[in-house]
């Protein structure tokens, strides 16, 4: 049983859900909303105020409560455009992740997008349909191609109905000036891309948002134009809402008060999209990141991990040594299983840095890591975290010189683990060790102690110099580094 916790710029959502037996599907146990409106507590400088960050911990308290009356194998808590733009979002996350009991993963708005077809491919089970996705958010809107389960490409644009909403409805007032500028400033975001989608515009396309959805019940009820989400149907409740002339005075079937704002706003960025994209008409589905986040879970619980997949594609891209890079993994994982409190996921992590310490080369041999270090937290690597890329970019830029560099990150015994068995594969590597490590001893406590046999260093005679320098950069930091021969 698994829980996906969605902490959106409109509302947080949450769904706890298990596999349904061998139809492929996932039945959903319980389901949370709470209209959090977060983005709106965006201020000028970009910090969220203290009132949005007080609703939004009183909603996180109350999904704690829900997700302890499940005995759930896996929980996973996501936050969307408000949070990874929001200036204070550091402390933010404290707050929220001690109201809800989790650790929250920042995603980017490309794996916002994967995660959203993930959802709507398992949902539709149509293996062979080419499909176009669109997701109007709180605060982004996402764009995804894609065959069946496979994403051709994703885009993640900063447009979204509340700020579309607060900058031109935010007097409240609905004029046909305004939800014209609306509409063209909608256009202007998407046309740069547009034209490479155009292969998939023809076919079926989905609504997948909670706004957009609400924009097709509104349209559905009402019967407005013919009654479903199409771009006359759009353009007929454009007429209406700006013949209400106000947000409070919009009255339509099918429309909640609390979304009348997010619907005005979504409607003008849905029409820009739609013109833009050359789309007439979108099916509104009921399915998108929570599902997709489920759908993970569910892949990870069954060792089908898309993140492996992303490592072995980037390694590709910047043409790395897989050989090299692989013997510096396993090397790293010897190492780090001779340390105590090993940790699985830590694991990863650290096999993950190693095949891909070497992507710096691409752009020079000259301070390779501080270049792999980049690539490493700014690629777009596919089930990854921002906070995940960032472990491991720490990682890449102390795997060699000296260590004053990740000093702050070495305060943590994890990451101090990780890094000292990275540097030591490294070495190894360098000096061409390319047999068993089963007598080479390792221990790291108040101090670090590696016993090697004498006559191991003599075969590897470059790997004495590496160890050298290896123990200045601990001893600089004022950890002892004792290498006893054996």
């Amino acid at each position: 049983m698994f829980a996906a916790v969605d902490l959106g710029s409109n509302s947080f959502r949450l769904h706890v859900g298990e596999p349904a037996g061998d139809s492929g599907d996932i039945r959903i146990l319980r389901s949370a909303r709470d209209p959090v409106r977060l983005a709106a507590g965006l201020q000028p400088d970009g910090r969220l105020n203290d009132a949005a960050i007080g609703i939004g911990v009183r909603s996180l308290q109350g999904f704690a409560a829900i997700l302890a009356e499940y005995r759930l194998d896996a929980v996973r808590v996501v936050g969307t455009n408000t949070l990874r733009v929001a200036t204070n979002a550091a402390s933010v996350l404290k707050q929220f992740e001690a109201a809800i009991g989790r650790p929250i993963e920042i995603i980017s708005g490309e794996e916002e997008g994967r995660l959203i077809y993930m959802g709507v491919a398992r949902a539709l089970a149509r293996p062979h349909e080419a499909r176009l996705v669109i997701d109007i958010g709180g605060g982004s809107t996402e764009v995804i191609a894609g065959h069946g389960d496979s994403i051709v490409q994703v885009e993640s644009f900063s447009i979204g109905t509340q700020p579309q909403a607060g900058r031109w409805f935010g007097d409240g007032r609905i004029t046909r000036a305004a939800f014209s500028a609306a509409v063209t400033a909608a256009r202007a975001v998407f046309e740069d891309a547009a034209p490479s989608y155009h292969g998939y515009t023809g076919g079926p396309a989905y609504g997948s948002s909670g706004t957009m959805r609400a924009i097709a019940d509104t349209i559905a009820k009402s019967g407005i134009g013919d009654g479903m989400l199409s771009l006359p149907s759009l353009y007929a409740l454009r007429e209406l809402l700006i013949g209400f002339g106000h947000v409070d005075a919009v009255a339509l079937a099918g429309l909640k008060r609390e979304r009348v704002v997010a619907v005005v706003g979504g409607a003008s960025a849905l029409i820009g999209a739609m013109e833009e994209f050359g789309v007439t008409r979108l099916t509104a589905i009921n399915a998108g990141l929570r599902l997709g986040v489920l759908s993970d879970l569910e892949l990870r619980s069954k060792h089908q991990d898309r993140r492996a997949l992303a490592i072995g594609d980037c390694m590709r891209r910047f043409g790395v040594d897989s050989a090299r890079a692989r013997r510096a993994a396993d090397i790293a994982r010897h190492f780090y299983l001779q340390l105590e409190a090993v940790d699985a996921s830590c694991l990863d992590y650290l096999s993950w840095s190693c095949l891909l310490h070497e992507v710096g080369l691409a752009v020079s041999h000259t301070g390779a890591h501080k270049h792999g270090a980049y690539i490493v937290e700014h690629a777009d690597l596919p089930g990854f975290t921002t906070r995940e890329q960032r472990l491991m970019a720490t990682l890449v830029l102390g795997h060699k010189g000296n260590l004053r560099k990740v000093r702050e990150s070495l305060s943590e015994p994890a990451f101090a683990r990780m890094v000292l068995a990275m540097r030591l594969a490294v070495a190894c590597m360098h000096a061409r060790v390319d047999e068993e490590l089963d007598d080479v001893k390792l221990a790291m406590g108040s101090r670090i102690e590696l016993a090697v046999e004498v006559d191991w260093l003599e075969r590897h005679p470059t790997l004495s110099a590496w160890l050298e320098r290896e123990r200045a950069a601990w001893e600089e930091l004022g950890r002892k580094f004792v290498l006893r021969g054996v």
